[in-house]
């Protein structure tokens, strides 16, 4: 239901049902202003989940720091996975599993003639690596009684878990 209108000195102009002959110019105006819109907000939306895995992630390291500080290796401990797929890698040997893991820190830490000292994480840098994984790289500094200080680095690879974000992997060298 088309019909040509002729324009008082100009080409013919087509005129649809509506009588609006510049619809399609509307729409496409329309969609160049909503369309920045639409990519803003997914953009604002994945900036917030970004900080929230940052933040979640610096949490659990950061309850990991203040539980190791109280000598409390159970709660330090409740960072990691507790799987016997676990993974720890420190020096020359691994550890498989949560229970080893715990097990090594006690032999290390804990026991006669050991001590635990005062731990720092410092120049951490998270990366996300989808919705649920994140690698983390990072320096760590013990403050030991006699004013020797141990330190070193670390990867950790984390995985979101319904209880929360837990490493799942942990890799720690200590400096020469």
């Amino acid at each position: 239901m088309r019909r040509i209108m002729r324009s008082v000195g100009g080409p013919p102009a087509v005129a649809r049902a509506s009588g609006f002959p510049y619809m399609p110019y509307l729409l496409v105006i329309l969609a160049a202003l909503l369309i920045p819109s639409c990519v803003a907000a997914q953009t604002a939306h994945k900036g917030a989940v970004l900080m929230n895995t940052t933040l979640a992630i610096t949490s659990v390291l950061s309850a990991q720091q203040d539980a190791w500080n109280r000598h409390d290796l159970d709660a330090f401990m409740t960072g990691y996975w507790n799987s016997p797929e676990l993974t720890f890698f420190s020096g020359a040997k691994e550890q498989h599993g949560w229970q080893a893991t715990l097990d090594r820190y006690r032999a290390t830490y804990t026991s006669p003639g050991h001590e635990m000292g005062k731990l720092e994480f410092s120049d951490l840098r998270i990366e996300i690596l989808g919705t649920d994984a994140a690698f983390v790289r990072g320096a760590w500094r013990l403050t030991m009684s006699d004013g020797k200080t141990p330190h070193g680095v670390f990867t950790l690879v984390f995985r979101r878990f319904p209880e929360g974000w837990k490493i799942v992997h942990d890799h720690t060298s200590a400096a020469e």
